[in-house]
């Protein structure tokens, strides 16, 4: 962890995590921390790119991407995986698959996704996709436990609204809004002004349709922070095979461990994917075969996540 960085930074990363547009006074008040050291400080880690607030509308249905690719062509492949718009995250990862994407997908296109798209990407010599059925947590949920609860309770303006793996956002969006998304999703923390000033409406006009595409879970805006500077430098992807009336018992047990970060019900050989961040690889050892939760577990495959090329919608820069 960067030696700069002390408690203080990352419980204002913490809190960004919680709600990214929280201005700097009440983070300050959660905290307990003079405002103006908090604002210095959360304005530095902005500029610094340690932590990037952005907005995500995501539509269509979401899909995992398991890929491999020809000797020397997993940053190409997955680079070209990360650059497309309908993908949330792209990790190079351990294991046969050497790739895992996220990727959203309207129904209709699956058929091209799968069969042509896909193949089709630079340096891929095997792909499997792996529609999801349901979410258990999704990263934009996932609070590190920096925070006590009291503090993440003080920050939650707006409850996390999980997306459903089967109702896509409506197209019935205006100008206005997606004029407003189009700037939450380079700078979620821009003013109400500047996005009144984008979309062409006044200032109470922006905060209006910010807080209610917010509300109805149109936009979920996340806050982008590498764990391993919240002390989390482990990261794996477990993939879980479960008789199906364990599977949501396993669900629900995986979500007591705040360094689950996501899990959700897939189709295919595995019936959940679970993303976990650790202090170390002997408390993830210790996780998987401890967990109160690994006990109704048939089998656990797990890849460590070397490197990511995208993650929560953010590109790795290089």
């Amino acid at each position: 962890m960067p030696q700069e960085l002390d408690g203080l930074d990352r419980r204002i990363m913490a809190a960004l995590q919680v709600d990214g547009r929280a201005p700097w006074r009440r983070i300050a008040a959660v905290l307990g921390e003079p405002e103006r050291s908090v604002a210095r400080r959360g304005n530095r880690l902005l500029e610094r790119g340690l932590v990037t607030v952005i907005g995500l509308c995501i539509g269509g249905e979401p899909v995992i991407v398991r890929s491999r690719h020809a000797s020397g062509g997993l940053r190409m492949g997955g680079t070209a995986l990360a650059r497309r718009s309908d993908t949330t995250f792209s990790y190079a990862v351990t294991g046969t698959a050497d790739c895992v994407t996220e990727l959203f997908c309207a129904p209709e296109r699956l058929l091209a996704l799968t069969v042509d798209e896909l193949p089709g990407l630079p340096g891929v010599v095997g792909v499997e996709t792996l529609p999801v059925l349901h979410y258990y947590r999704t990263v934009h949920e996932w609070f590190p436990g920096v925070l006590t609860s009291d503090e993440t309770a003080g920050l939650c303006e707006f409850e996390p609204i999980t997306p459903t793996a089967q109702n896509p956002p409506p197209d019935s969006l205006s100008e206005v809004d997606h004029a407003i998304l189009r700037g939450l999703s380079g700078n979620g923390r821009l003013t109400h002004e500047v996005l009144g000033r984008m979309a062409g409406v006044s200032e109470p006009t922006a905060r209006r349709r910010v807080e209610s595409l917010r509300a109805s879970g149109l936009v979920h805006l996340r806050a982008v922070v590498e764990p391993a500077l919240l002390g989390l430098p482990v990261e794996a992807l477990l993939w879980i095979k479960a008789a199906p009336h364990a599977t949501d018992e396993i669900g629900h047990g995986l979500l007591e461990s705040t360094w689950v970060r996501y899990a959700a019900v897939l189709m295919g050989e595995y019936q959940i994917l679970c993303h976990v961040a650790a202090p170390s690889k002997a408390e993830l050892h210790d996780f998987i075969s401890r967990g109160a939760w690994s006990r109704r577990a048939a089998a656990v495959d797990t890849s460590l996540i070397v490197s990511p090329f995208k993650r929560s919608g953010v590109l790795r820069s290089r």
